[in-house]
């Protein structure tokens, strides 16, 4: 098991407007697409209030980015979430030295907030706004959510958010659900931490207001990379 210090990393808020956005130039899909649910019940669709989520198709799940009880690599306390860039996972730890393990997908080379932040406001099907640099970069396809797009199945940010604050203020960095299920384990967001949604539904189920988040920097090699 590694050390507490190991893990332990300096807080840096990089690229605060690009984190805003939280999405990948393919996130605003035109209609949610349905599967036949062939990836066992754990990623089959989900009834969640007046939303219907797509079951993950078989050839978007890898067994790596599966959720699965794993020896606990991170030394944090029981119930702390550890976000691990380089390697594509997220721990939340268990007692026992166990810790649920999540595939993730995570933002761009040079577009990555590290440090520890606490969980300060947590949201349901929420809403989303572009950042001014992504509308000016891309006028005919964000303009038009410059007020924001509601919560539902077409929102970048999925099904649940959990909104990472430090002493305070908005670190402007997220975790949240994705539309494209295909992207966990891949470097393409705006910076923010991207879950399918049904795992972000069941983490967000388990994390209460206020918990400790320890997002690790991308070049750090943690114990999961030696496994």
């Amino acid at each position: 098991m590694m050390s507490h210090k190991r893990w332990a990393v300096a807080a840096a808020l990089l690229l605060p407007m690009a984190l805003a956005g939280c999405v990948s130039g393919s996130d605003i899909m035109p209609k949610a697409a349905a599967y036949a649910s062939t990836s066992g019940s754990r990623y089959d669709a989900v009834s969640d209030g007046d939303y219907t989520i797509a079951a993950v198709p078989a050839r978007d799940l890898k067994t790596r980015y599966m959720r699965q009880l794993v020896d606990d690599p991170t030394g944090e306390s029981v119930g702390t979430v550890v976000v691990d860039p380089k390697n594509r996972f997220l721990y939340l730890v268990q007692e026992g030295g166990k810790a649920l393990r999540y595939g993730v997908g995570v933002g761009r080379a040079g577009m990555a907030w590290s440090g520890t932040a606490k969980v300060a406001i947590k949201r349901e099907w929420p809403s989303w706004t572009p950042t001014r640099h992504m509308i000016a970069r891309e006028p005919n396809k964000y303009v038009k959510w410059a007020r924001g797009m509601d919560g539902g199945t077409q929102n970048p940010l999925g099904a649940r958010a959990l909104y990472l604050f430090r002493n305070g203020k908005d670190t402007l960095y997220r975790i949240h659900g994705t539309n494209e299920p295909w992207s966990i384990g891949q470097a393409m967001s705006s910076g923010c931490i991207r879950m399918m949604n049904q795992d972000v539904i069941d983490l967000y189920r388990r994390v209460p207001s206020g918990t400790k988040v320890v997002v690790l920097p991308a070049a750090v090699e943690s114990a999961a990379a030696r496994e």
